[in-house]
Order: C-alpha cells, then sequence, then structure tokens
C-alpha cells in the first residue's frame, strides 16, 4: 500500500469522526494526543506484513467514511436485539450513546457507565487502567481508537461482589459510510465475578466500519467471563482488539462467535501476569459467499502455573476465506503451565479455503502443552449413516454442519441469545427445515 493511500485512509477515518471535545481530564487529553502522534506515525495494516499476510484490507481503504448523523432510534426496532435476562443494557447507535435505550443496573457492586459519566466518577481508576492492557504504541488500528476516545463503556465489579446478571453492551449500526471506534472496559476487582456481552449488530445492509479496542483486568480471584458477538451486515469492516491481563488465580472465559462482516479480524490477547490464572478461549466463525474472517489469539504464560484451554472452529462455504493464528508463549520460569489448543475447520465447498496455524513457543521445561489443527470436509461415514436413517444426502450434511457450530454457540450462557445464535446457524447450515 502506498504511502498516499495509506494517508487517505487515514484521513477518511478521521473526517469520519464527528469530534471528540476536550475532557476536564487532562490526562486523557495528553493520552489522545499520544496515540494520534502514534496514529500519524505508524502505517496501517498490509498483506505485507506476517501478521496480515492473509488478510487484505484494501477494500477497506477504498471506503470513503463520513460523521453519523444523529438520528433517534426507536425502542421497537431494538426490541428484536435486547436481551431479557441481562441485569444492564449500555446501547451505542453509530458510536454514540443512547441513553433512552440503556439500562443501568440496580444490584450492589456493579457499575456500569457510559464513558463520559465514569470519567467524572471515577476518573483516577480509568486513569490508571485505560490504554495500559492495549497497547496504542505498536498499532496503527488501536492507536485511532485510543485518539478518538469519546464515547465507550466501563464495567466495574466491585471487590467480592458475585454478579448473577449478565451486562448487554449493545453495538447497533444504522448508518452505511460510518466508521465508529468502540471502546469498552472490564474492571473486576479482586473475589469479583460477573459476565459481560458486547454484541455488535446492524439494522441495514450498507458498508460502514468497527474499529473496537476492548480491555479487561481480572484481578486475584476473580473471574470474567466475556462474550462476544459480532453480527455485522454482510458488506460491514470489523476490526477489533481485546487485551486481558490476569492476575494471581483470576480466571477469564472468552466466547466469540462471528457470522458478519465483508471482512473481520479479532486480535485477542491475553496475559497471565498471577500465578494460577487461567483462561479459556472458545471462538466459532462462520461464513460464506466472499467473507473473511480473520482470528489471531496470543497467550502469554508469563509466571509459574497457569491454565489455558482453546477451541476455535470455522465454517467456510461458498467462496469464503477463514483465518485463525493462536500462539502460546510460555516464558522462562513459568513452571508448571498447562496449555491445549486446538483449531477445527470445516469447508462446505471447493472454493472456500482456511489458513490455519496454531503456535507453541516454550522456554520452560517442566509443562503440559499440547496443539492440532484440522481442516477438512464433512465425514463420509456419518453421512452415510444420517442417510441410512432416512435423511436426504443434503439433509445429513447441513444437520453434521449445524452440530459442528452450534457446540460453541450452546456454551454461551444467556439463554435468549444462544437460542437466537442457534437459530441463524440453522439458517446459515440449511438446517432450518430439520428442526421444524
Amino acid at each position: 500500500m502506498s504511502a498516499v493511500a495509506d494517508n487517505a485512509f487515514r484521513d477518511s477515518l478521521i473526517a469520519g469522526q464527528a469530534g471528540s471535545p476536550l475532557a476536564p481530564q487532562g490526562w486523557l487529553n495528553q493520552l489522545r494526543g499520544e496515540a494520534l502522534d502514534r496514529a500519524n506515525e505508524l502505517a496501517v495494516p498490509t498483506t505485507r506484513d506476517e501478521d496480515w499476510r492473509f488478510t487484505d484490507l484494501s477494500p477497506l481503504y477504498r471506503q470513503a467514511f463520513h460523521p453519523a448523523s444523529a438520528e433517534p432510534l426507536a425502542a421497537e426496532r431494538l426490541e428484536p436485539l435486547i436481551a431479557p435476562e441481562a441485569g444492564a443494557r449500555l446501547v451505542f447507535v453509530d458510536g454514540r450513546f443512547a441513553r433512552g435505550l440503556s439500562r443501568l443496573p440496580d444490584a450492589d457492586g456493579l457499575t456500569v457507565l457510559p464513558l463520559a459519566q465514569a470519567l467524572e466518577l471515577h476518573g483516577e481508576e480509568l486513569q490508571a487502567q485505560l490504554a495500559r492492557q492495549a497497547d496504542f504504541r505498536g498499532d496503527a488500528l488501536v492507536a485511532l481508537n485510543t485518539a478518538y476516545l469519546q464515547d465507550g463503556a466501563v464495567v466495574i465489579a466491585a471487590r467480592g461482589q458475585r454478579i448473577q446478571a449478565a451486562v448487554h453492551i449493545l453495538f447497533v449500526s444504522t448508518q452505511k459510510d460510518v466508521a465508529v471506534h468502540p471502546r469498552v472496559l472490564v474492571l473486576a476487582r479482586p473475589g469479583a465475578e460477573l459476565t459481560v456481552v458486547e454484541d455488535f449488530v446492524a439494522l441495514h445492509d450498507g458498508a460502514y466500519c468497527v474499529n473496537a479496542v476492548t480491555e479487561v483486568s481480572v484481578a486475584e480471584q476473580a473471574q470474567v467471563q466475556h462474550v462476544k458477538l459480532q453480527r455485522d451486515a454482510k458488506a460491514a469492516f470489523h476490526l477489533a482488539t481485546c487485551a486481558v491481563r490476569l492476575e494471581r488465580d483470576a480466571r477469564y472465559v472468552s466466547n466469540s462467535v462471528a457470522f458478519g462482516a465483508r471482512i473481520s479480524r479479532q486480535n485477542i490477547d491475553v496475559v497471565q501476569a498471577g500465578e494460577g490464572a487461567e483462561c479459556r478461549l472458545d471462538g466459532l466463525a462462520l461464513i460464506g459467499g466472499r467473507q473473511l474472517a480473520d482470528t489471531h489469539s496470543s497467550i502469554d504464560h508469563a509466571v509459574p502455573r497457569g491454565r489455558s484451554r482453546q477451541m476455535h472452529k470455522c465454517v467456510a462455504g461458498d467462496g469464503a476465506h477463514a483465518v485463525f493464528n493462536g500462539r502460546v508463549l510460555v516464558r522462562r520460569g513459568a513452571q508448571q503451565t498447562d496449555s491445549g489448543q486446538q483449531s477445527r475447520n470445516l469447508l462446505l465447498s471447493d472454493k472456500a479455503h482456511v489458513d490455519t496455524k496454531p503456535q507453541l513457543e516454550i522456554f520452560a521445561d517442566d509443562v503440559k502443552c499440547a496443539h492440532g489443527a484440522t481442516v477438512g470436509q464433512l465425514d463420509a461415514e456419518e453421512i452415510f449413516y444420517l442417510r441410512s436413517r432416512g435423511l436426504t444426502d443434503p439433509a445429513a450434511r447441513n444437520l453434521l454442519t449445524y452440530a459442528f457450530a452450534a457446540d460453541i454457540v450452546n456454551r454461551i450462557p444467556l439463554p435468549s441469545l444462544a437460542a437466537r445464535l442457534r437459530a441463524t446457524v440453522l439458517e446459515q447450515t440449511g438446517a432450518r427445515e430439520l428442526a421444524q
């Protein structure tokens, strides 16, 4: 990509912002300024970069963006997207916080606020946490997100609080040719437990860009279950970074599902900074047409007695392209690490393809680590078995595909969302008729 094209894309993203007003906190303005300087210095990703060699963003770079207009969203249009069992809900429409569509929590020990209000009430804590996990100094997209910090979500679980009802953060797109930079900060104080759902949806079919950054800090003996649903329009571009830090005996569980976007990229980086930390990363990409879904993950076992498990599944049909790169790093001295990683990929057509690269980097000797990857089509014997029980060949294939994908969806802890996602899987795999 030429420097001229690089600058043109950056200028387009900047032009697509409504502008970030000066904050009363001087440190935040300084942070934004530093991030903008880095954004101007860093080149945007291209296929010449090793981490992006399978993901060509040139269709995104040819897009032009403009600021979103302030158009209200009727509550009834939001109704099918709401998770009724969630205890709190923050709604953002085209990047802007929609207070009238949101519901703040009434549970003790739980803080769920838009960024502006959280800065007023928890400014000192946010100063210590914001942009600490997701480092903008080496990533142009994270730098752009940080430079235009304006609206975002802050979730804080107090010490020792076990929050039963999930927090639902809903990002809704209603306008095309708009670029948004959502920011989410999740803080679980010592001994706390909570579930957070990030949900990206569209109410139109046009092209737009989501450049999202999420930071999760899990303190000693705390637990966070994090659900990420990417249901953007098929013409959209979704670029996301999730950075997680785990302290002693902390636990983090991620359930990530990607259905939408023309091009999507999910970076998830987990640092186990405290002994005895544990994480589990489950992911599913179900794509077709000319979609491209790219997942890059990194699990850093920095200290002893860490445990990690990862299962990532891709289902690619038509001419779709799925990418998975999973890196597990066991640092020197991180003894008694226990890590397992699996990449399972299903191709539904001769034109679909998957690039998968699970990798282990081990610098300690007392560890138990394993990884594996498979890429293939449906098992002929399983198809034969179902056909012998009376199913047609297409029905047998659809049922097996649904079972492969639904395994990940069924792990989502909110029944209403899991049911809607299963319906989507049924529809996209052609198995809906079998369920009726």
